[in-house]
């Protein structure tokens, strides 16, 4: 017997056009394996007569989110209208009226979380977010379910598509950052403004909610470090390559007992790692687990049906729960027991700068570095004296943020001048 379901889209872009497509094209499978009949009543977009590559009935258009939000047939609210505002008030009057949410939304759904929580919980909806992290790739059921059994004290995520086929050009072509992300914009893999992306703030929005879950406790978008990679050189990929490194936007998360650190930044990974070949726009998340070990998650983190995807994966998990069910932590901003996070990890460091060609150089920054405690593990000269000057490649045996940030501060610069400092993970 076909269980029937009304839905209400709010927007209906690139990723609401895959949904419908999936729906009206896929709708007999899926009530031929799950019973099921999603039926779009209602679609909330600013302009109705907007062409559209999917064929929507012109009486299907509202301008008025109460024709979403407050109808009591719409049982499933389905979000694609991203950012904050005014998705998070949608979303959140949808739950209040006992409507089932599901959404792609990681910047409402990180910062929001606990308020979208505790209203779906008290009216009885469900809160479904898999197409918010990495697309079609099923992480977030894998963490909510799949590996409940086990403690997971690493991860290590990319987790942009945009920030990845940037590194991934440089990396293979020896191109500039500013070229590489024009091609970028000009083939629609980046936004007109890419801030989000290349600053690391969507990736973050997404760490965000992933060490939440592999965590079993609140690790809010604030609490994550953000840096992004505007600052990234074509020469500091070719000396990490010739050092067997490859460069990535990496979303880092470890956890040892209640203390976690969870940090967005350009990271040299081993070159022989298996996130160091996820290569273009593909997104990966390679986690440990007590019991599973070592594991990666690959595949597509964006796009308009690779995203559909997992949305209607939760529409169908959603339509087929007899009971919704809710992450198990205390999803509060201020928990009576808190994970407490660790703004001062180790890690291995590359360093490049620009130092005089002349003695005593290397005794001076040694000192600098050993008077913190940094312990180096080798240091290159790279290319020719020029204007007086010799770059230098040192890479650090592991040391502390605060140690090696204090360290590259007592530098002289008439002695060495710090030209860039790239984390490294070893593991």
């Amino acid at each position: 017997m076909t269980k029937h379901i009304t839905i209400g889209f709010l927007g209906c872009g690139n990723v609401g056009s895959g949904v419908w497509r999936l729906l009206e094209g896929f709708g007999d499978d899926i009530e031929h394996r799950a019973g099921l009949r999603f039926h779009i009543k209602k679609v909330l977009v600013r302009d109705p007569s907007k062409q559209r590559d999917v064929a929507v009935p012109p009486e299907a258009f509202t301008t008025d989110p109460a024709d979403v939000l407050d109808d009591p047939d719409i049982e499933f609210v389905v979000e694609f209208l991203g950012g904050e505002q005014p998705a998070y008030d949608y979303l959140l009057r949808a739950l209040k009226n006992g409507k089932t949410v599901i959404t792609a939304n990681k910047v409402a759904f990180a910062l929001h979380w606990h308020e979208l929580q505790r209203a779906a919980k008290a009216s009885g909806a469900g809160l479904y977010y898999e197409a918010a992290v990495c697309g079609a790739i099923p992480i977030i059921h894998s963490l909510e379910e799949s590996l409940q059994a086990n403690y997971i004290d690493k991860i290590y995520g990319i987790v942009n598509g945009t920030t990845n086929y940037i590194l991934t050009r440089m990396s293979k072509n020896g191109e500039p950052y500013a070229k590489v992300l024009e091609e970028a914009q000009r083939l629609g893999l980046a936004e007109p403004d890419p801030a989000a992306d290349v600053e690391g703030l969507d990736a973050a929005y997404k760490l965000s909610i992933l060490a939440s879950l592999a965590f079993h406790g609140r690790v809010t978008f604030e609490d994550v470090y953000v840096e992004g990679i505007t600052h990234v050189n074509a020469e500091d990929i070719r000396c990490g390559q010739e050092l067997g490194y490859t460069l990535k936007l990496l979303a880092i998360a470890k956890r040892d007992g209640l203390r976690v650190e969870t940090r967005v930044h350009p990271t040299f990974v081993r070159s022989d790692h298996p996130l160091a070949n996820v290569s273009g726009s593909f997104n990966a998340v390679y986690l440990h687990g007590h019991a599973c070990k070592e594991m990666m998650f690959l595949g597509r983190g964006a796009g308009d049906l690779p995203t559909a995807s997992a949305i209607v994966s939760d529409l169908e998990r959603a339509a087929s729960a007899c009971q919704h069910q809710y992450p198990t932590f205390q999803n509060e901003i201020n928990p009576k027991v808190a994970l407490q996070q660790n703004k001062d990890w180790q890690c291995p460091f590359y360093i490049r700068m620009l130092a005089a060609d002349e003695p005593g150089v290397l005794s001076s920054v040694a000192k600098c570095f050993a008077d913190e405690n940094v312990s180096i593990a080798a240091v290159q000269q790279k290319g020719e004296c020029q204007d007086g000057r010799v770059t230098l490649v040192v890479i650090t045996h592991q040391a502390s943020e605060k140690a090696m940030q204090r360290a590259i501060a007592a530098l002289d610069r008439h002695v060495a001048k710090l030209e860039s400092i790239i984390r490294v993970e070893q593991e």
